[in-house]
């Protein structure tokens, strides 16, 4: 045994040591154990590792997933392994079949999907045909345990691979929001294999993903909730005010909610199962009443094809594919007996929460938090419908207590103080650039800023039309070009703004300006980004596939970002 003063010493090289110097410290102890009593080993040359090169691929929405790559590929380097970081975005499908050691990390979206910039890779590798045998490969899958389909397209990916004959180097991890540390070490475990062995070992099995502590639960009081749409408007678009000690977030975070379910669903449901609604039931290790399960924790507005298929097996049923809400579905294919409700909760999932751009600034919004959200409208069968969240939060009232978390995201940043911001954010895609706006406003910073919004109507439709013009009178906003689609007989939308200022634009980019976009994917962010590389092809006298290196540099340099739905 150590005395303590060894110990500590120890304790403290250890701690201070980076994964390649343990490996090399390990080697080294290792030889002076071997060496004969007395003799001082010969200094241990570091280790080599048994793999020159792999691959790093990454698939992401909010960049973590590159971040990691990058984090990834340097700690490979240390060691003397070439990485390869490749966005599976653009990477070449045909490369698959020679690779030899590939990384993959994956993170997943909504219902379980990959992300977009990886859609084609997730399409290639379901295809029939393809035989890896020669691939040794590590799926590292991000998510969120909130979600019902956990790190879903990781695991798919993982599968695939090994479907199609590659070996897993380690097994597959799966990482909630709080990812930073789990990632890192399941990275060393990778890098362990590259560096022991020639050939890969039957990995052990890493320790399950534990439950994210990294969500800070907030209890806010709603200070304002307020349409912002005039009279005549087609939308209703809220600005709510949550007021919450100690409240952290930064510009470009989001709001994360779990909304609750109406309680006149709800009582229709516990009525037509003839339930008692204070009895208590089983749900993910805890005890709910069958009232507060149904408003509170289980999805039944929009039930998907999974959990009907589950229930068309609980009550012995033939029940078409289709999404359809819960009482609907009991009351076409009554459960057998209120005695099966527990078998129906097992079979249900959680709901999920929701996340919305914040659209304040900590720094001139202090210990409040601000979103603003669109109510979601459409028909079904004639009938209108809203969505669940957005209808949720539209009937908030002033008073009212609600809980959420803030999900940070690294990847949407304002720059340093002194750079130029472009803007782009039709409809609620204006919430994280008034929360940029009033920031820069309240933190004096130098740079210039410059929005493009856009909606249907300037009478009715112009979203925080006092305090913009407040911000342009004051200097804060440098430049506003507004594009109302119906206000004139040709539809007029934000990318029109942009190809008409496409000089000035060209020349804020040149001088190191940075690009932001929110709102919808498609088809907003699609025809801005196809505009960007119009005006890049003609202001900078450019070939098409030089404007696409531009914009392609412009996301590399970080001055390219989106956060869009």
């Amino acid at each position: 045994m150590l005395d303590a003063s060894k110990m500590k010493l120890v304790q403290e090289l250890v701690a201070g040591s980076q994964t390649e110097e343990l490996i090399w410290l390990n080697g080294y102890i290792a030889g002076l154990l071997d060496g004969k009593r007395g003799q001082q080993p010969q200094e241990l040359a570091p280790v080599k590792p048994s793999v020159n090169k792999i691959t790093i691929a990454f698939g992401t929405e909010t960049g973590n997933s590159k971040k990691l790559a990058s984090s990834f590929a340097a700690k490979a380097k240390k060691v003397g392994i070439n990485a390869k970081i490749v966005d599976l975005n653009q990477y070449r499908l045909n490369d698959l079949q020679k690779e030899e050691y590939f990384i993959s990390i994956v993170s997943t979206h909504g219902d379980g999907e990959p992300p977009a910039a990886a859609k084609k890779f997730f399409d290639h590798i379901h295809a029939n045909g393809l035989k890896l045998e020669k691939m040794n490969y590590g799926v590292l899958a991000l998510g969120d345990t909130s979600y019902p389909l956990f790190c879903k397209a990781g695991e798919q990916v993982d599968l695939q691979l090994n479907k199609m004959g590659a070996q897993r180097l380690v097994p597959l991890q799966k990482c909630d929001t709080d990812f930073e540390a789990d990632a890192e070490a399941w990275f060393d475990q990778v890098l362990k294999q590259l560096t022991t062995s020639s050939a890969p070992a039957a990995p052990a099995a890493l320790p399950a993903v534990k439950k994210s502590t990294g969500k800070k639960i907030y209890t806010g009081t709603v200070l304002a909730s307020v349409n912002l749409n005039d009279q005549g408007s087609n939308k209703e678009t809220y600005h709510i005010e949550i007021e919450a000690d100690g409240v952290d977030y930064l510009p470009g975070d989001a709001l994360g909610i779990i909304p609750e379910n109406p309680a006149r669903k709800v009582e229709s449901i516990i009525s037509v199962l003839d339930v008692d609604a204070d009895k208590k039931y089983r749900f993910r290790n805890e005890d709910y009443t069958a009232f507060d399960l149904l408003k509170k924790k289980l999805e039944i507005v929009y039930l998907p094809e999974r959990v009907v298929k589950a229930y068309a097996l609980l009550v012995n049923q033939d029940i078409p594919a289709t999404r359809i809400s819960l009482l609907d579905l009991l009351k076409i294919y009554p459960l057998k007996s209120s005695d099966d409700f527990q078998q129906l909760v097992d079979i249900l999932e959680p709901i999920a929460p929701r996340l919305y751009s914040i659209s304040s600034s900590p720094e001139a919004h202090t210990g409040e938090v601000h979103i603003t959200v669109a109510r979601d409208k459409f028909s079904v069968n004639d009938e209108l419908k809203f969505g669940l969240c957005s209808n949720y939060l539209s009937q908030f009232e002033v008073g009212q207590e609600v809980q959420f978390y803030i999900h940070k995201n690294n990847q949407f940043r304002l720059p340093e103080d002194d750079k130029d911001v472009i803007m782009i954010g039709p409809g609620t895609g204006i919430a994280p650039f008034r929360s940029f706006i009033a920031h820069r406003d309240a933190t004096g910073a130098a740079g210039k800023n410059w929005l493009f919004f856009g909606d249907q109507q300037f009478v009715t439709d112009f979203l925080y039309q006092t305090e913009i013009q407040n911000w342009v009178e004051t200097g804060s906003l440098s430049k506003i070009d507004l594009a109302f689609s119906r206000d004139q007989e040709e539809k007029v939308y934000v990318q029109h703004k942009l190809k008409k200022n496409g000089r000035e634009v060209y020349d804020w980019l040149k001088d190191g300006a940075s690009v932001y976009v929110c709102g919808t994917r498609e088809p907003m962010s699609v025809d801005v980004e196809n505009t960007l590389a119009e005006i890049i092809q003609t202001h900078g006298n450019k070939k098409q596939e030089e404007a696409i290196d531009f914009i392609n540099q412009l996301k590399n340099e970080g001055r390219y970002l989106k956060d869009v739905y």
